[in-house]
């Protein structure tokens, strides 16, 4: 059972989710110790009776009338749907006919399953009727005021980005080139999605699941109602399972926690354990120091901190620092290469194949398919290991400056044009959106504000006088093409154009704090606009340095004498013993004297020349 959680008057309440794992397992009835074959087979049982019911929903209402009753949010006599999925659907009378004897929180988890599914699609059958009813006449290109039309027929498309609505163009022209007609909805062009075999015990109550922490602190212990045979024939083939979870350390040890989810996967069954815990309120306006996040390709993020003074200055907090990622990059761009590889081979054989279900290349298309999963499962791994890495990094910068909020550039409605297959494949492949998730989930902890703004000319104006920058190639690597360096023709101000947008961006994000607004939809605070008369106070103060010397590092460090220090003359008495007399100024004329000698101690110059 849930208990209610205290908080402190600085603490708001915080629901997260940690990844467990269930090794072993207790049969209450027989005593039977079950180990993780054994549990998952059982799980299993379960989870496919679930899907089973779930398939059967979305077959029957997998269609645009039914999501729209779904999503009105009203039921037939006019009163509001429940927020639990599965109760809505029992409110509209969508039940489903098990095809084994089961109790009625099995059937919940199916109808929340479904409930869940057909209300996601809601958004994308609005965005495909946008984009058919205010259909362009060059689908490659749209004008501008096809594409305030297609905003216009999209509800929130000022606010969508406008790579979603591409991507739904080029899906509605495939589906035209091999159909020879338009679409009529999402769901023509879109199936019922794959059924993923999982049990919400978030929908059922203590009569089928039950969670409690153990005696030991980092342990807990999970109850639930499993079947003894995949297809159980009455209720007596149900019995109670216990099974111990070890808690991950992030869990911390005064949170609630909830029931969990549970999946197989490769043969062991993995809980996605959900807690509420306090952590410390964030808050939107009344910030002083601010770090800005810059979106880079090999750099992928640069970052630095900045700080508003009571005077309204802003100056920054040392010179930021890169994450850079070029490696991982380089490795996800080869697996989807041969990703794409893969995929060509199995469309030829799906040629050659056709129609014959005993061709003798269906056994080799079947290795292909298998191989196209172990990289597409690689890459999956690979793109969660980089956010959460370039996450945590951003978040500790933030920590490490004392910044209460982290202004970061939204960059979903900037598209790169102009510039290449491979760069345009290479913008499309990063992972901004994980990072900026598993940035607000770390960053959360703390409470540390994570805001969007936006881009619009980070990189364009000098941070100290937003006049435009002159770019070109950096001075460190003059062979390199592009466009890294940036000068101010103004201020004199010079340095990466990384390095100048995230300066930038805490800038904008200081000076337009009281335009921070929290998303809806989404929960996520952001910056709708840029507004001039504030844009005009976001500049950089420069740091005037303790010399007032310049410190740019063109020319010779060293500071040089004003003259050289005077020497002495030598005599040949002297010179034989490698000694010069004191008290004489050297009158001995160089040019007679011939070259110096290198054995000597002292040298002999002409007066008035330098040494």
């Amino acid at each position: 059972m849930s208990r209610k959680l205290p908080l402190a008057e600085n603490e708001t309440s915080r629901t997260a989710c940690a990844r467990g794992l269930l090794r072993t397992a207790v049969d209450e009835k027989s005593g039977e110790f079950l180990r993780a074959c054994g549990l998952a087979e059982r799980v299993g049982w379960a989870a496919g009776l679930v899907s089973g019911m779930v398939a059967d929903l979305l077959g029957e209402h997998w269609n645009t009338l039914d999501v729209n009753a779904l999503a009105t949010g009203v039921d037939a006599g006019g009163q509001k749907l429940p927020s639990n999925a599965w109760m809505a659907l029992r409110r509209l009378g969508w039940t489903v006919k098990p095809g084994a004897k089961v109790n009625d929180r099995i059937v919940r988890m199916a109808q929340e399953q479904a409930g869940r599914t057909l209300r996601s699609v809601k958004w994308r059958s609005d965005l495909a009727a946008g984009v058919l009813k205010a259909w362009p006449a060059d689908p490659k290109k749209r004008t501008a005021e096809e594409w305030d039309a297609v905003r216009e027929a999209v509800p929130g498309g000022q606010l969508l980005s406008s790579s979603l609505i591409t991507s739904r163009t080029r899906q509605v022209v495939s589906f035209h080139q091999k159909h020879d007609r338009m679409p009529v909805d999402v769901f023509e062009l879109e199936g019922a999605p794959r059924i993923a075999r999982m049990l919400l015990l978030s929908a059922c109550d203590s009569q089928q699941a039950t969670i409690e922490r153990g005696d030991e602190p980092g342990r807990a212990l999970l109850r639930l109602q499993l079947p003894i045979r995949p297809d159980p024939q009455s209720y007596a083939d149900w019995t109670w399972v216990a099974c111990p979870i070890t808690l991950p350390p992030t869990v911390p040890a005064g949170a609630v926690l909830h029931l969990p989810t549970l999946r197989i996967h490769q043969g062991a069954v993995h809980a996605d354990l959900a807690y509420t815990h306090g952590v410390p309120k964030t808050r939107r306006t009344g910030h002083t120091v601010a770090l800005g996040v810059d979106w880079g390709l090999n750099t992928l993020l640069s970052a630095g901190a900045a700080r508003l003074h009571e005077d309204q200055k802003i100056t920054t907090l040392g010179s930021g620092g890169m994450f850079r990622a070029s490696g991982v990059l380089s490795k996800q761009h080869r697996l989807r290469r041969q990703s794409e590889y893969l995929h060509t081979r199995i469309d030829q054989y799906d040629r050659l194949i056709g129609s014959g279900e005993r061709h003798h290349l269906a056994d080799k298309r079947h290795i292909l398919a298998d191989e196209i999963r172990h990289v597409s499962d690689r890459r999956s791994n690979l793109n969660d290991a980089l956010a959460w890495s370039a996450a945590r990094w951003a978040v500790d910068q933030a920590i490490s400056a004392g910044a209460t909020v982290i202004y970061i550039e939204d960059l979903r409605s900037m598209e790169a044009r102009g510039m290449g297959r491979n760069h345009n494949t290479r913008m499309s492949q990063t992972v901004r959106g994980q990072i900026m998730e598993r940035m607000r989930h770390l960053a959360a902890e703390m409470g540390i504000a994570v805001v969007s703004v936006p881009a619009r000319n980070t990189s364009k104006h000098c941070p100290q006088c937003l006049v435009p920058l002159r770019h070109r190639k950096s001075p460190d690597r003059p062979t390199v093409p592009g466009w890294k360096w940036a000068i101010c023709p103004s201020c004199s101000w010079q340095g990466d154009r990384d390095q100048g947008a995230w300066r930038r961006i805490p800038a904008r994000g200081l000076t337009h704090q009281a335009k921070t607004v929290t998303d809806r939809a989404s929960g996520a605070m952001v910056i709708r606009s840029v507004m001039d008369k504030l844009e005009t106070k976001a500049v950089v103060t420069p740091a005037a340095t303790q010399t007032g010397r310049d410190r740019s590092k063109t020319g010779p460090t060293r500071r040089q004498a004003a003259c050289p220090t005077p020497r002495r003359r030598r005599t040949p008495s002297s010179a034989s013993a490698g000694q010069c007399p004191e008290g004489h100024s050297p009158t001995l004329d160089f040019a007679r004297a011939g070259p110096p000698s290198r054995s000597g101690d002292c040298l002999a110059r002409p007066s008035g020349t330098r040494a």
